[in-house]
């Protein structure tokens, strides 16, 4: 029986689109897959996400690798993405409806060190019991331990727990932990419909 509910946060409950964050900088063609490789594909957004890089440290790293003309860009992709923020259709409504229901909800999510800046900025997140973050804990999805992570600092047992997420890989690593898992394609209406089969009875749209 499913009691809790957690969710990523980028692609979840937030868009998180590399394209159009480099695109909107005004930068297209070589660049742009030069900038998409170097700053969103790097070690070091994966040391940020685990907490061994504060962003300034990866902006530098990076810096070192691109040519001069593209490290404002660089900086603003890593320290700036998410201004503005821009929320998944729909996603709020259906935490909210299944705060309601009186699941408790809780964020899993790879993230650096900034992400308690912008956190308080997305809609959903005052619906929240808690939050584990990766670069807090040294751990990053879908490693296993993160998930034990997660559901020993608040209480939860594995198997009582749905985890939302819109990577494979990363719901096949809360499979491997004993969770339950649904991929978000997208369409908070699919979600419902997938909620619904894990036994979670929100509205159908």
């Amino acid at each position: 029986m499913i009691k809790n509910i957690i969710f990523d946060m980028g692609g979840v409950l937030i868009r998180f689109d590399r394209k159009y964050f480099i695109e909107r900088l005004g930068i297209s063609g070589e660049d742009e897959e030069l900038l998409m490789r170097e700053v969103f594909h790097s070690l070091e957004w994966v040391r940020m996400d685990r907490g061994s890089l504060t962003d300034a440290e990866a902006a530098e790293s990076i810096c070192r690798r691109v040519p001069e003309r593209l490290h404002d860009a660089v900086h603003k992709l890593v320290s700036m993405w998410d201004r503005p923020i821009m929320p998944v259709e729909g996603m709020e409504e259906l935490i909210a409806e299944l705060k309601d229901m009186g699941y408790p909800i809780y964020l899993l999510s790879n993230a650096s060190c900034r992400q308690g800046d912008y956190w308080p900025r997305i809609p959903a997140s005052r619906y929240f019991d808690g939050k584990l973050v990766s670069w807090s804990v040294g751990l990053v999805k879908p490693q296993p331990e993160i998930y034990y992570k997660l559901c020993a600092t608040f209480g939860l047992k594995m198997d009582e727990c749905v985890f939302i997420d819109d990577d494979n890989g990363n719901i096949e690593g809360a499979f491997f932990s004993g969770l339950h898992g649904i991929v978000f394609h997208g369409d908070v209406s699919i979600l419902r419909r997938d909620l619904r089969a894990a036994g979670v009875y929100v509205k159908a749209e």
